[in-house]
């Protein structure tokens, strides 16, 4: 780790929980993020104490840094009113009032809560297909309530996520939810499971997006990746008796061998993590493409496990919100995001009627 400090110079930008800002730090100029739900807001001018690890060593945070402290004598305070803690046991432990705990509103629709009533549940490897799948899911069912659970596997603050803040403007999603140490969702839950409770229960989820936030953990091994959590999130749905769909990772314009084709993230995910049945979506693509994704599948044992779902899926419209992954756009890697939009469309097609009355 190493913290620094240094001046805010601007602020670039404001939305719900983030700010963007123009810093001066070792005698450059810099960008550094603040979460005011941790830190309190910034100001130009402001002394402030940022952690520049991640763009020390050159690691995917969007080239930013982060304040972990103003140089305030006022202090800060912000209470929630719960007794949850997040980020528990660290410099930056707050409180957040959860869905599930007594002082909540929603306390009693929860307590005995442990059915989702099979209502379809999209479990993705990375954040990248939460705009794809809540499109398509919206383009087959366009009242739908589509509602993402993130989980605590990569980023940790909801609202680092661009893609997610410009989903919620034009109405692609209906609400959020964050889980274990994530936070800052419409919700706060303390465990996935209860997140994917409160996304039907309280939120009145027709169809809900389970997937980690942006920055996908990966070291090359087996089971060190993000990917992991998609085999989790199918067997939480199960458990909880709701209908998993399975998005694939696809992608024939990644340079990195585990990832070309079928990425080792679904093969890990869907044959060695998931121990329930999903429904996974597979895209009809054409020869050659349709031959290695199939082939791959079949040698990974997969259909010995699952059951596959072929769509004709295209690209959805995603009322103007850019669909990017690894710096690629659909035009480069199409075929990434025909993957993700397919398992949106196999959750729309399991939405049933009428919906839920919120709780």
């Amino acid at each position: 780790m190493r913290l620094a400090w240094g001046e805010v110079v601007e602020v670039l930008e404001t939305r719900l929980g983030l700010q963007r800002l123009a810093v001066r730090v070792d005698g450059r100029d810099a960008v550094a993020v603040c979460l005011p739900s941790l830190t309190g807001a910034c100001a130009a001018g402001d002394r402030v104490l940022l952690n520049t690890t991640a763009v020390d060593l050159d690691l995917g945070t969007g080239g930013a840094h982060f304040i972990v402290a103003r140089d305030d004598e006022r202090g800060f305070s912000d209470a929630s009113g719960g007794h949850i803690m997040k980020l528990r046991y660290t410099p930056l432990q707050r409180d957040v009032l959860a869905v599930e705990e007594q002082a909540s509103e929603h306390a009693e629709a929860l307590r005995d809560a442990d059915d989702l009533g099979g209502v379809p549940v999209v479990c993705c490897p990375l954040h990248s297909h939460v705009l794809p799948v809540a499109a398509a899911i919206k383009e087959g069912v366009p009242d739908a309530r589509v509602v993402y659970v993130m989980a605590d596997d990569a980023a940790l603050p909801l609202a680092i996520s661009d893609a997610v803040a410009q989903m919620r403007a034009v109405g692609l999603l209906d609400g959020t939810v964050t889980t274990g140490h994530a936070f800052g969702g419409d919700l706060e839950a303390v465990t996935l499971h209860s997140g994917l409770l409160a996304a039907v229960r309280v939120l009145s989820a027709d169809a809900v997006v389970a997937a980690i936030g942006p920055g996908v953990p990966g070291t090359g091994s087996v089971f060190g990746h993000g990917g992991v959590a998609a085999g989790e999130a199918i067997n939480a749905v199960a458990a909880l008796r709701g209908a998993p769909v399975a998005a694939l990772r696809i992608s024939f314009a990644d340079p990195r061998e585990r990832h070309r084709g079928v990425s080792h993230h679904s093969f890990v995910a869907l044959g060695r993590v998931a121990l329930a049945r999903a429904r996974v979506a597979v895209p009809r693509l054409e020869p050659p493409e349709a031959d290695v994704v199939e082939r791959a599948l079949e040698s990974a044992g997969i259909w010995e496990r699952h059951e596959r779902v072929i769509v004709d899926a295209r690209m959805p419209d995603t009322r103007g919100v850019p669909m990017r992954s690894m710096g690629r756009s659909p035009h480069d890697d199409p075929v990434f995001f025909l993957a993700a939009a397919a398992a949106g469309s196999v959750a729309a097609s399991l939405i049933r009627r009428p919906r839920r009355s919120r709780a």
